[in-house]
């Protein structure tokens, strides 16, 4: 019999209450491994009801109490690093190095979460006028929604939870219905760690779920990370029920390649970065822009025989360079577009199309694909253009674009007018070009010989343009900002001298 994956709700596991559910599939043998339920209405009151009653004593604990509970709950994520690493490519699809890494990301910002307390301390003025003091500190908000995606089960819940509970609030998790389990896990950790009942929870579900938590009244703060599509939704509909939101959406990051750059450097770069966890990151390198048609010319040369050499297979094998992607679904569509590039005159250099998991004897990329599992090889277009559909959309898989600049600033004028501004990067040895290009590009993370720019956890996370819906960014200082509301207080004590009514606007005297 499938197993059921619960809910967790006011510190417990919770079997579902409704009659939706959503198959879960193990992505490298396309089998449905567990069955989620998709929240119903009042499953979704449920969530929120505990996280608003366990609010105020929360939000009353000291921050000190707040934090040396995240230090055991880091220890806790510690302990269990591989458990939580296999039950993300169990269901993701991910080699288990690169879950185990995204795990430690995550961890990471529980680290920064510990030292809250530091960035909660207000500001003071004594004497701003005669007799009168004034002062401010930062407050929590209340219950704090997150929905997050596919690609980083258990990484970008922790970018989100650990900040928003570290100060004083309250928080229901939506993770995808399409790898559900680490978050259930993550969460249990936080109780056994001595994180009170109802401060953490975590509902499953669908759009039904997503839109009740939006409009529920006793929410206050929604962060969402996904495509861009839903991210603008997302942000509509909660800015308009009065949340205060922030939403990461899609991305086209760019990784240009200068004439003078180490190309033996570059090609690994590209490499890991276009093709690291089947290219479902949302800083995934999906077009490099090379500056001349020679520096293409030995990219294509180079990069070719090492997307043909990559070793594909499920998280069990141990030599696997490239996972299976999350879904046949998914599979399908981004076939899809390698269908599309081809049909707009893109060349492509190595089809990934048809190409299963690597098995003793046939080497390189595999052999021919099975309905076994939701592989797919990878993909490298040369001579894409701009008005493609492999460069303007975001593809989420194992496809790499190759366009060709004649100039630097062709090159950077291809980052500035895509209408996604997440990461980009540049590889140079000139320090100029590389100022340039920080100070010119209109992207939110930039990497300088560094293709996923994706910062330390005590920096903030996001980008620009269609990258990013809301004023804030993601864990670090920004993260504080968004999970705490400003409070100004000015105060005066009587000093026995009676004041006559004053009808002007106060000013400075």
């Amino acid at each position: 019999m499938t197993a059921t994956i619960d809910h967790f709700v006011g510190g417990e596991r919770v079997a579902a209450s409704g009659n939706r559910f959503g198959d879960v599939f193990d992505p490298a043998s396309g089998a449905v491994r567990a069955r989620v339920p998709l929240a119903s209405e009042s499953e979704v009151d449920t969530a929120v009801a505990a996280a608003r009653a366990a609010f105020p004593d929360w939000a009353a604990t000291a921050p000190p109490a707040r934090a040396r509970i995240l230090f055991r709950y880091q220890m806790q994520l510690r302990d269990h690093i591989d458990e939580l690493a296999r039950i993300v490519s169990s269901e993701h699809g991910k080699t288990l190095d690169d879950a185990r890494g995204s795990v430690t990301r995550g961890i990471e910002v529980v680290e920064f979460a510990c030292g809250i307390p530091q960035l909660l301390k207000g500001e003071h003025n004594e004497g701003v006028a005669s007799g009168i003091d004034s002062y401010s500190f930062r407050q929590p908000l209340g219950v704090c929604v997150g929905i997050t995606p596919f690609n980083f089960p258990a990484m970008v819940p922790m970018w989100m939870f650990p900040v928003a509970i570290a100060c004083g609030n309250t928080f229901v998790l939506k993770p995808s219905e399409r790898d559900p389990s680490a978050a259930v896990r993550i969460a249990e950790l936080a109780v056994e760690a001595g994180l009170p009942a109802g401060v953490l929870n975590v509902l499953h579900g669908d759009r039904e779920a997503v839109d009740g938590l939006i409009a529920h009244p006793e929410v206050d703060a929604v962060s969402f990370v996904g495509s861009t599509p839903i991210a603008e939704r997302v942000y509509r509909a909660a800015s308009q029920a009065g949340k205060r939101v922030q939403a990461l959406g899609g991305a086209k990051n760019h990784l240009v390649v200068m004439p003078d750059a180490d190309l033996d450097q570059t090609v690994e770069a590209l490499m890991g970065s276009a093709y690291g966890s089947a290219g479902e990151r949302c800083m995934a390198v999906s077009v490099a822009v090379a500056v001349g048609d020679d520096v293409a010319d030995a990219l294509v040369e180079r990069l070719s025989p090492r997307v043909r050499d990559l070793h594909i297979g499920g998280f069990e094998d141990p030599q696997a360079e490239m996972g299976p992607l999350v879904t046949g679904a998914h599979r399908n569509r981004v076939r899809g577009y390698v269908d599309a590039g081809v049909e707009e005159g893109a060349e492509l250099v190595v089809d990934g199309r048809g190409v299963g998991p690597t098995t003793a004897g046939n080497g390189g990329n595999g052999g021919t694909d099975s309905d076994g599992g939701f592989f797919l090889g990878g993909c490298l277009f040369d001579r894409v253009q701009p008005q493609m559909s492999i460069y303007t959309d975001e593809i989420f898989g194992p496809v790499l674009s190759l366009v060709r600049a004649k100039s630097y600033e062709e090159a950077l004028t291809l980052v500035n007018d895509h209408e996604y501004g997440n990461g980009a990067a540049i590889f140079t040895r000139d320090g100029d070009t590389a100022r340039d290009f920080t100070t010119r590009a209109k992207i939110g993370m930039i990497g300088v010989n560094v293709p996923i720019p994706v910062p330390s956890a005590f920096h903030s996370f996001g980008g620009w343009k269609r990258s990013l819906f809301g004023d804030h960014y993601m864990h670090g200082p920004e993260g504080v900002r968004f999970y705490t509301r400003l409070k100004t207080i000015t105060q005066r004590w009587p000093s026995g001298v009676r004041e006559q009514a004053d009808f002007s606007i106060p000013t400075h005297r």
